[in-house]
């Protein structure tokens, strides 16, 4: 263990999974890393144990972390969201001299990184909001890492950030600069939307699979190994597969048998919800995927309303090779909905707040060690690549393909589903949002024309420029008085 005073190339406080895993995957680069944990028999455990004989640094105070660090300190956070992060930089404030760098790696809230960055420049000091992905595995040998902040600590980070990051088939790092404020938060928020999205998907066609077609778990784990090496080629794919051939070594039945359906979240999903719904951005698909969670979790309510309420009866199916290719074919074209409208939201971020995020750039960092990463994020960049101004990826010509191959299972897979009385939020609101998309005309008229008609709030003509708006006395006792217009 390495003891010099200011030996220490960067610091880390909280030593549960993700920063002992980090800290460790710094070392294993050639930085010497300062620990500390609030819990200081933490320390002296991690030091004696995984961090045995390795270039880590533990000490027992803040003050005494701070002293161990090369000028600038660059400090990161891995604490729990929220108040927590705070009280930590409280803490460290007094420590530190101008230039320093303190970076929160946790899964804060955008809004939070806007204010510390704000905040702490004001005092002097540098803030990075910087999300990191993959999980235990990934903080070991290669996280997709997201930083945001302010962009003059990205060049004291970057040597440090870039190393432990993983790498795509050219060796190029899954971490770059992502924008300003809470940029990097933010694209780690949409992120565990998308994830939110995947796993959803990845869990109606297990449900198809099984209550249509009556795969077991054997059978199943064929299925997703045998998707695994097509377009769907992807880490949730693969550990969908492991999970389905796993048995549970107490009774030697399938594990996946042995779980409860009811599934929990912690938040980032319905903050990217929000995010949607405050900008006006159709994210349809992440909003089924939260409240299919939510609906799972009321568990015991379900079992009584099952005894109630009746649906279709399920039709005796033997197993049907081209159903299969159908439900794959609906996974994948709803999955390239999921990322449209993920992206879609991105762009709109930053026209709201004038961060710079290059939608490509993103793809790439997503591309390995995050946990969305997937041969299909490649094709992705590409498409930004070929056209940063690409108001969605269903225009792209590969994208556009694929939804065209995909379509007619797609839609065989939904209507068997409905037809059944199986539950497809996920793949059913993909499919309606495409229809949507691709509609020149919607029933939104019908729409402005009952608000007029309660609310005198007025509409636009088909027959006059966009931006005139007009109100009609549709009883004739209303008046020609009308509300402003606008939208939230």
């Amino acid at each position: 263990m390495a003891t010099s005073p200011q030996s220490a190339d960067i610091g880390l406080i909280g030593l549960a999974v993700m920063g002992e895993n980090l800290v460790l995957n710094m070392e294993s680069h050639g930085f010497t890393v300062a620990v500390f944990n609030r819990t200081t028999s933490k320390v002296d455990a991690f030091v004696a144990g995984r961090a045995q004989e390795k270039k880590i640094v533990g000490t027992h105070s803040l003050p005494e972390l701070v002293a161990a660090l090369k000028s600038p300190r660059k400090i990161m956070i891995m604490v729990k969201a929220g108040s927590a992060v705070d009280e930590v930089i409280q803490e460290l404030v007094p420590l530190l001299q101008p230039g320093d760098i303190l970076i929160d790696g946790g899964n804060s809230h955008f809004p939070d990184s806007t204010r510390r960055t704000r905040e702490l420049e004001a005092k002097g000091l540098l803030f990075l909001g910087t999300g990191v992905s993959g999980g235990e595995e990934g903080a070991l040998k290669g996280p997709s890492i997201m930083p945001g902040g302010n962009p003059k600590a990205w060049p004291h980070v970057k040597p440090i950030f870039q190393a432990i990051a993983a790498k795509v088939a050219d060796g190029t790092p899954c971490c770059d600069w992502v924008g300003p404020e809470g940029a990097g938060h933010y694209v780690k928020m949409v992120h565990n939307g998308i994830e939110y999205g995947d796993m959803q998907l990845i869990c109606e066609a297990y449900h198809l699979l099984r209550e249509l077609l009556h795969l077991e778990p054997p059978a199943l784990h064929d299925v997703f190994a045998r998707w695994n090496t097509g377009p769907l080629d992807s880490y949730l794919i693969e550990i969908t597969r492991d999970i389905l051939g796993y048995k549970d070594p107490e009774t030697g039945q399938p594990m996946i048998d042995r779980i409860l359906d009811a599934a929990g979240q912690k938040g980032t999903g319905k903050w990217t919800v929000v995010s949607a719904c405050d900008l006006g951005v159709p994210l349809t698909l992440i909003g089924e995927a939260v409240f299919a969670r939510c609906l799972s979790a009321q568990k015991e309510e379900r079992v009584a309303a099952s005894k109630n309420l009746k649906g279709p009866a399920r039709p005796s199916q033997a197993q049907d090779q081209a159903l299969i290719d159908s439900i794959e074919q609906a996974l994948y074209a709803s999955k390239i909905i999921s990322y449209a409208q993920g992206f879609a939201l991105m762009d709109a971020m930053a026209r709201e707040s004038q961060w710079e995020i290059n939608r490509g750039g993103v793809a790439l960092m997503w591309r390995g060690g995050c946990i969305i990463r997937s041969a299909f994020l490649g094709k992705i960049k590409e498409a930004f690549d070929h056209d940063p101004k690409l108001t969605n990826l269903l225009l792209d010509p590969y994208f556009r393909g694929e939804i065209d191959r995909c379509q007619p299972g797609w839609r065989r897979a939904c209507a068997a589903a409905i037809t059944a009385g199986i539950p497809l939020p996920a793949m059913t609101s993909a499919l309606a949002y495409y229809d949507g998309y691709r509609s020149e005309r919607l029933p939104a008229n019908l729409l402005q024309a009952q608000r007029d008609y309660f609310g005198a709030h007025t509409y636009e003509r088909v027959d006059r420029p966009r931006g005139q708006f007009f109100h009609t006395n549709w009883t004739g006792r209303g008046g020609s008085t009308a509300s402003s217009s606008y939208n939230v």
